[in-house]
């Protein structure tokens, strides 16, 4: 899992190179875009991130600790609560569109598109890893010796959640 995470910063580091060299060549447009993005949306998403992350960690301490119900609960909300973030994304998607920013809107809300929904991908991969985690967990593949499915679960999700701060910091806060 840790090559997988590595390899993922490096793809967002070039995504974050394109955005930064976009930014230095239009600064009025980053100026500009940002004040135009939905921030509530972007908050929520931030909220929800975190929140699931949280929750996965106590699911992977409730198995270390041989809490198998208690973990599988803890997964249970976690992605429930990470579920969440599409259904959020996709109405800030559709926010965006009513405002007018699409892809010929310039090049600050194309570069969104471009974190955005790679990010989207990622984070869809890490919602079937819970809900994959989830059925192993409650078939017993787990225990409180080997549970290194859900700590790479956990891992990779966390990654995720680093991506999307350094999206929200960069699109939403850094106006």
């Amino acid at each position: 899992m840790w090559v997988a995470v590595c390899l993922e910063f490096l793809e967002f580091a070039v995504f974050f190179a394109v955005y930064f060299a976009a930014r230095w060549n239009h600064p009025q447009d980053f100026q500009a875009g940002a004040a135009r993005l939905w921030t509530l949306g972007g908050v929520g998403i931030t909220a929800v991130m975190v929140t699931s992350g949280w929750l996965l960690t106590r699911s992977v301490a409730a198995m270390r600790a041989d809490r198998r119900a208690a973990s599988a609960r803890w997964l249970a909300t976690a992605l429930a609560v990470g579920l969440i973030y599409p259904a959020l994304k996709l109405a800030e998607w559709r926010w965006n569109q009513g405002q007018g920013l699409d892809a010929g809107a310039g090049i600050f809300v194309v570069v969104y598109y471009y974190l955005t929904i790679n990010h989207f991908v990622h984070s869809s991969w890490g919602l079937l890893g819970m809900a994959w985690g989830w059925l192993r967990l409650r078939s017993g593949a787990y225990t409180a010796e080997d549970c290194r499915g859900l700590e790479s679960l956990a891992v990779y999700w966390h990654a995720t959640d680093l991506v999307w701060l350094m999206i929200f910091s960069l699109f939403y806060a850094f106006a």
